[in-house]
């Protein structure tokens, strides 16, 4: 406990400064990346892409999308995760004690103006807070609170970011049985165990499919629309009722990721992440199953299976279909 309080009273050192250097965006606010940003996220708002239109709305040019914020000055992708001039010092101090989990809770974002093509933007970080210590069902840890500060090229601030996550040390109870099983001179398992969903009212019947091999789907009762991820309501006409439809197990390969960083603990990486269009019509996101990272190829043929990725534990994957 004296090296919690320890570590706590030094990471609260940085309370109210900058943690890190300011991150200035490589680009410019440009319509290239706006007009992909659009395409995903199925805007079609004209002042996204379309000088005329942005100049018939009161702005001076084509404005980004407000949820762009952020994106702008991301650093560049690097599969041997953050580099030390993008570290951030408070977050290092953290993993360098253990605290090697993170989770993100939650995030708020104000926006003073848009942005408009042609500006650059640049971020600074500010440590808000630090909280006393926390035990989790993920582990100790504690809630470490990022101001992002944007700024223009006129140092003019455009918007804010307040983003909190918990830093913690992956799974006490694991940890403690270890150290009992360390004293009793055997050697410990300490593979850190696979995060588990956090199961409310309105998805626990998936979850339940899921435990009897079964993929469940909505189907609303009053006009029939399938949803997924779960929810509480229809989207289409906001009924309330619903049935549980099995799906056929059988879909497509809709898009797909491969996560390096951050390397969260339960996990092996390089780590593929599937984007499933399913036969019924909805999405999903799923494990790749014995596929390597080579294989995968857009819209190529997958069928569902189930991994037991621990004793009882199961999640729903997909393998690529067998070719007749």
């Amino acid at each position: 406990m004296t090296e919690s309080k320890d570590v706590l009273q030094e990471a609260r050192i940085w309370v109210g400064k900058q943690s890190g250097k300011p991150a200035r965006a490589r680009d410019p606010v440009n319509v290239p990346m706006i007009r992909r940003w659009c395409e995903a996220m199925g805007l079609t708002d004209p002042v996204y892409v379309d000088r005329q239109a942005a100049q018939a709305a009161g702005y001076r040019d084509i404005i980004a999308p407000a949820a762009m914020m952020e994106v702008w000055t991301m650093s560049a992708y690097d599969p041997r995760g953050r580099q030390p001039e993008d570290s951030i010092p408070v977050i290092d101090l953290f993993d360098d004690h253990g605290y090697i989990g993170v989770v993100a809770t939650d995030l708020q974002q104000e926006y003073m103006r848009p942005l408009v093509v042609g500006d650059v933007i640049t971020c600074t970080i500010i440590v808000d807070d630090v909280s006393d210590e926390k035990r989790t069902a993920l582990g100790i840890g504690h809630f470490v609170t990022l101001r992002h500060e944007f700024t223009d090229q006129d140092d003019q601030i455009v918007g804010q970011m307040m983003f909190r996550i918990l830093k913690f040390k992956p799974n006490l109870k694991q940890d403690e049985a270890a150290s009992i099983t360390e004293a009793a001179g055997a050697k410990p398992d300490r593979t850190p165990a696979h995060p588990r969903p956090g199961i409310t009212h309105d998805h626990a019947h998936y979850w339940k499919g899921i435990a009897e091999r079964k993929l469940l789907i909505q189907q609303c009762s009053g006009c029939g629309r399938l949803r997924h991820p779960p929810g509480p309501a229809c989207p289409v006409c906001h009924a309330l009722e619903w049935e549980a439809k099995e799906a056929s197990g059988r879909g497509k390969l809709h898009s797909f990721v491969v996560v390096h960083q951050p390397k969260v603990p339960g996990f092996s990486y390089p780590l593929p992440v599937l984007l499933v269009e399913l036969e019924e019509g909805v999405r999903m996101v799923a494990n790749a199953i014995d596929v390597d990272r080579d294989a995968l190829t857009i819209g190529a043929d997958l069928m569902l299976d189930f991994l037991e990725v621990e004793p009882g534990y199961l999640l729903p994957g997909f393998r690529l279909a067998k070719v007749d």
